[in-house]
């Protein structure tokens, strides 16, 4: 909503000037839907041509990602770190062997049950699975996980901000595309020499609101809109992190509450919780199985 609140001020600023100013709406408006539709289609056609359908969905999701925000809040780094002290725990005390049963049917799982949002969350709780699997595998050395944990996370860091660079290339191109809308209203314009000064005028009035909107559309939306959606991919991308952290420390030989402590710092400073909000969770945590 706040993107949507800025978006909604930035157009009242711009055209509420213009207006206030003395600037006439009417050429703008009569112009703005031609001059649109050379802009957007021009850059619609190259985002197509530049993206595979993967790409061009996955950067379409990324307009839904704007509008809700980041993904995890306090609360679900709050069940994130209980779920893996519960596993680093019954690891720690009965051997990796007995992390099996939750690890191969996690819908099964009464831990995975207790934190519902984490199971059905099938990107994060395939990644716990694999690397407790891995574990089980007596690949137990924290180097090494951390290692292929760190180029999996990079991996998939690099995927998600394909959306926010494809954005950013597009804004890049905008005020371009807006030049050659532009052009096409001079170009009509010289056709139409012969005509008064007041009739050329507002042609060439209507041909320069292709460089207005290529502009505004470049620094004033698309341009926000990458920046906004890069944020928000590298913070949801820390709750993968915390799952990292937490396994590493485990591996060392931490107990599980040091453990869970070495995830919780990694938490990003507006959601992190507490050390006596996640104490008071683990504390209340009770799964049986």
């Amino acid at each position: 909503m706040l993107t949507l609140g800025g978006l909604a001020f930035l157009l009242a600023c711009v055209f509420g000037s213009f207006v206030a100013s003395g600037g006439a709406i009417g050429p703008l408006i009569a112009s703005m839907p031609f001059e649109l539709l050379t802009i957007l289609g021009a850059a619609i056609g190259t985002f197509i041509m530049a993206n595979s359908m993967h790409d061009v969905k996955h950067t379409l999701a990324g307009f839904g990602m704007i509008l809700k925000g980041e993904r995890y809040k306090k609360t679900d780094y709050v069940d994130l770190l209980s779920l893996l002290y519960w596993f680093t725990r019954l690891a720690s005390q009965r051997g990796a062997m007995a992390l099996e049963p939750h690890i191969e049917k996690p819908d099964d799982s009464v831990a995975f049950k207790h934190f519902p949002k984490i199971l059905k969350d099938h990107h994060t709780s395939d990644l716990i699975c694999d690397y407790l699997r891995m574990i089980g595998m007596n690949a137990d050395d924290p180097h090494q996980i951390e290692d292929v944990m760190a180029r999996e996370l990079k991996k998939t860091l690099a995927e998600e901000m394909h959306g926010s660079h494809a954005i950013q290339t597009m804004a890049d191109a905008l005020p371009a595309l807006g030049i050659v809308a532009a052009v096409l209203g001079v170009i009509k314009t010289m056709g139409h020499i012969n005509e008064p000064p007041a009739v050329l005028g507002e042609m060439i009035g209507g041909a320069l609101v292709g460089t207005f909107l290529g502009v505004l559309l470049a620094y004033g939306m698309a341009a926000p809109c990458a920046s906004r959606l890069q944020a928000i991919v590298l913070a949801d991308s820390k709750y993968a992190e915390v799952i990292r952290a937490v396994l590493v420390a485990h591996l060392h030989g931490n107990a599980p509450q040091v453990s869970v402590e070495t995830g919780r710092k990694m938490v990003p400073n507006e959601h992190m919780p507490s050390f006596a909000d996640l104490e008071q969770a683990l504390q209340a945590l009770q799964i049986n199985g």
